[in-house]
């Protein structure tokens, strides 16, 4: 993961946190960091980390954005080529990284709203991986999920909405 890539997925993390259901936006973070510590950091600054222009940080910017976003310091760089954090025989931290997994799909369907929410919801529970597999039995049970949705959101309206499961 790049140091880009790390600083937008903790300003996901941090919005949704603050319960913005969102991410915070980068003028929202600028605007946080010097009401909340004191010190300042430029929006384009965070433009120019993120978007790669600038791919390194002064150890100044990396101690204040470690301490706003409750990291170590060391987390924001560029992971090397083929770095993995996760101990691939630990059931806990296969969980950690599938959350991580939705949290990057929130994000990456956060034009999608509704998409994006269930991501997020299903990433923050404390057994995601007990819900997939729930969401696995729903859905091999014909016109169950469609059932169930007609219950639980009966706002939905599935023909203008495109919210039907059948669709999908």
């Amino acid at each position: 993961m790049t140091l880009g890539e790390k600083l937008r997925y903790l300003r996901l993390v941090e919005g949704n946190l603050r319960g913005q259901n969102r991410e915070m936006t980068q003028l929202e973070v600028v605007r946080a960091v010097r009401k909340e510590l004191g010190l300042k950091i430029s929006q384009s600054y965070l433009s120019q980390i993120e978007n790669g222009s600038r791919p390194h940080l002064t150890n100044t910017t990396r101690l204040l954005l470690s301490k706003f976003f409750k990291v170590h310091p060391g987390y924001l760089v560029d992971d090397p080529e083929g770095f993995h954090t996760e101990l691939l025989s630990d059931v806990d931290a296969l969980e950690d990284k599938m959350d991580l997994w939705l949290v990057q799909g929130a994000e990456r369907f956060r034009n999608d709203p509704k998409v994006s929410r269930a991501l997020l919801n299903l990433a923050k529970h404390d057994d995601s991986r007990r819900c997939l597999v729930l969401l696995d039995a729903i859905l091999d049970t014909p016109e169950l999920a469609e059932r169930l949705l007609q219950v639980l959101r009966p706002q939905l309206d599935k023909s203008t909405n495109g919210d039907s499961l059948s669709e999908a």
